[in-house]
């Protein structure tokens, strides 16, 4: 199995810049506290404080983005406005990251003098309750996913993400260009952006300087969308196959019948590893298509050195079963 690739430093995302790449989406506008933009959220959970403002705070989950939805604000407005304020007090007393109302109902005046008091966002969502926590959910899953960098070239081969791997020169970038002339798609080069997503599933992506860009050397920077039109290159696509060329060596023992499958290791997520010796007038691109189909194959339940292997077995069998009876003469009835 291949050395597994690290994760990278913990992530963050300030309420700046939620409301700035997310706000339009998420139906969100800012309402006060203003002063606590840069607050950061650290995690894509998130809490609903109802049982914080009757004052049990013993599980207070204050770190996570606060929701108020249309029972909390229930509960709230049937308060009298002294007891509704030292319930608010309760959970703007700790460090929150802000606060968000959802809905369209009225808003309390209380929340925006606490927000504004204690430099605290207070934001606003039109979309209702559970519709904005899924979304949300949605963005913040992506933006916390643990994530790696790896050096190599991620194309999209007739729908399987095959990540091309080697030393630095080996190749890698030609083998995308020639996929991608094939009528292949170019997802990243040199540079892969790669986060692990629920149940294991493995995304990868360029960083945004790179997009749509391939570098060969000889040449220098192409633009493989205006080369190859929109159809060339896609925004992301799921890791599922490894392919590492390594420089050919005549007194190395390399795989044969492909029996025995390796696995290299991302974020903790094994994916299928095919290494391939590579020397001057080897056609790396057929075999890159290759693997995919094979790949395809196998997610039908097709296992073709499995299946070969079988077959060698079956022979070797009736073949002993012959040399048996040529021995002992044929069977009497």
């Amino acid at each position: 199995m291949s050395t597994p690739a690290s994760p990278q430093g913990e992530a963050r995302m300030e309420i700046d810049t939620l409301l700035k790449e997310h706000g339009r989406r998420l139906g969100l506008r800012l309402l006060a506290g203003e002063r606590g933009m840069g607050r950061s959220i650290n995690s894509s959970d998130v809490h609903r404080p109802g049982l914080t403002l009757t004052g049990f705070v013993e599980v207070f989950t204050f770190d996570l983005v606060q929701i108020l939805g249309n029972h909390e604000l229930e509960y709230l407005r049937s308060l009298p406005p002294d007891r509704r304020l030292q319930a608010l007090e309760i959970i703007y007393q700790f460090e929150l990251p802000c606060v968000i109302v959802t809905g369209r109902g009225r808003l309390l005046p209380e929340l925006r003098r606490l927000a504004d008091k204690y430099g605290i966002p207070l934001l606003r969502s039109e979309f209702d309750t559970t519709k904005f926590i899924h979304l949300l959910h949605f963005y913040l899953d992506d933006h916390f996913a643990p994530q790696v960098t790896l050096h190599g070239t991620l194309v999209d081969v007739h729908g399987v993400g095959l990540l091309v791997m080697g030393r630095s020169a080996i190749g890698k970038s030609e083998v995308g260009l020639d996929l991608v002339e094939r009528g292949h798609r170019l997802v990243a080069d040199d540079t892969v952006i790669i986060t692990r997503q629920s149940h294991g599933l493995l995304m990868g992506r360029p960083p945004r300087l790179l997009q749509d860009h391939i570098e060969i050397r000889g040449i220098g920077i192409v633009d493989v969308k205006r080369l190859f039109g929109v159809g060339g290159t896609r925004r992301q696509k799921r890791v599922e196959v490894v392919l590492t060329l390594v420089d050919w060596e005549e007194d190395l023992d390399y795989e044969r019948t492909g029996i025995e499958d390796r696995a290299f290791a991302i974020l903790g997520v094994e994916v299928p590893e095919i290494i391939v010796p590579i020397y001057p007038g080897k056609n790396i691109t057929v075999i890159a298509e290759t693997i995919a189909f094979n790949y395809l194959l196998r997610i039908d339940g097709y296992h073709a050195a499995q299946e070969f292997n079988k077959r060698l077995i079956r022979q070797m069998h009736r073949q002993a079963a012959r040399e048996k009876e040529g021995r002992d003469g044929p069977a009497k009835a």
